[in-house]
């Protein structure tokens, strides 16, 4: 057994706990992703039926809209366009662009709003008369600093202002709009996620 005294015990040790710590450094983005992820999906549950993500509609255009996720919910179907942003977000109704600041780094984006009202107006056509809302929900991460504009929500308050209660009072709530919802499933298409980290 090697003595503690002798220098290859230390070394040895030493890229051990290098080793792990690297590990560590390199999986935990991926860890606190995956817990996120988690978090999400439990959210999406509490106040969903059923929910898609990741889908297209078609723009009446030959093209596609991408709807980060589609939820059928009590109240009707319930389009969630996420943003996950880090810092201050400026932006209102009128503004063409919105801003994100940080200490060091700032950077616009397109008013998001615009997106969602061409997909709020394609739903609405497909679906008749289904009820049909949108959000677009930022992580809880962005502070808005001179308040939200229309349609914008944290993602931790999605569960308060669309919580449903009794999961089999909700399911049979919904009953009178399966039928839309699943000729909807039928006309959508998997689409890949833009990518709103910022």
């Amino acid at each position: 057994m090697p003595s503690l005294q002798q220098p290859q015990w230390w070394i040895g040790l030493g890229a051990l706990v290098l080793i792990m710590g690297v590990a560590i450094w390199l999986g935990w983005p991926r860890y606190l992703s995956y817990r996120e992820r988690i978090r999400r999906q439990k959210r999406l549950r509490n106040i969903a039926v059923e929910h898609l993500t990741n889908v297209a509609i078609g723009d009446g255009a030959g093209g596609y809209f991408h709807i980060d996720y589609l939820l059928l919910t009590p109240r009707g179907v319930l389009i969630l366009d996420f943003w996950d942003v880090v810092g201050n977000v400026f932006g209102s109704d009128p503004m063409t662009d919105w801003t994100v600041t940080r200490t060091t780094h700032r950077h616009t984006f397109p008013n998001p709003q615009a997106a969602l009202y061409d997909r709020l107006a394609m739903l609405r056509a497909t679906l008749g008369e289904v009820p049909v809302e949108g959000r677009i929900v930022f992580a809880d991460t962005a502070v808005f600093p001179k308040g939200m504009p229309r349609f914008t929500i944290l993602e931790s308050h999605l569960e308060s202002e669309y919580f449903f209660g009794e999961r089999h009072l909700a399911e049979r709530a919904v009953d009178p709009w399966r039928g839309a919802w699943e000729m909807l499933k039928s006309n959508l298409k998997l689409s890949v996620s833009p990518g709103k980290s910022r």
